[in-house]
């Protein structure tokens, strides 16, 4: 599959993410098991006390352009989940940037002793939602990050074509075909 078939989750998965994402206990913070607080996200803000590491933390970025209109809707639904620095709009901000300022802070959180950053880093995954393009670019800024641990990708096909994701899945299935995976 490539030099970079470690890095993806396929579109099946990803869907079933959707769900499962679906499916759970919102609190105050959106979805606990996919949360992330500010402090790991952007450098600049307070600590926060968290106990309770999430067992899926996710950064989720939508090329808001891709698929009519799909993409600016699935970035207003991500965005109404999750904490708002974990989904980025691709047409406002650039994918490397936002992953190489998460990976400092993350790595600077755990110089400190930061054990919940660590942690956030084993189980981080991400989410790209747009067409083929953008999926290879953010799997390009994933593999020039050089990465110890890169985080699987999943992709959201929200394009014309989507032949990456056809070519992980192996043929094209409805959606009654992935749910049963």
């Amino acid at each position: 599959m490539g030099v970079h078939s470690s890095l993806i989750v396929p579109p099946a998965q990803a869907f079933l993410l959707n769900l499962r994402m679906a499916d759970c206990n919102l609190d105050s913070n959106g979805l606990k098991e996919f949360y992330i607080p500010d402090y790991i996200l952007a450098p600049d803000s307070k600590p926060e006390d968290v106990h309770e590491v999430p067992t899926c933390p996710v950064v989720v970025f939508v090329n808001s352009k891709s698929g009519g209109q799909l993409g600016g809707e699935l970035l207003v639904t991500y965005r109404s989940l999750l904490n708002n620095n974990q989904v980025v709009d691709l047409s406002e901000n650039a994918p490397d940037e936002m992953l190489r300022r998460l990976y400092l802070n993350i790595e600077k959180l755990k110089q400190d002793g930061d054990k919940f950053a660590s942690k956030v880093q084993e189980k981080l995954r991400i989410i790209v939602a747009g067409g083929d393009g953008t999926a290879g670019w953010l799997l390009g800024v994933v593999c020039d990050l050089k990465l110890s641990h890169p985080p699987p990708i999943a992709t959201v096909p929200l394009g014309t074509g989507n032949n990456l994701p056809l070519l992980l899945v192996g043929e094209r299935r409805t959606l009654g075909q992935i749910s049963t995976l």
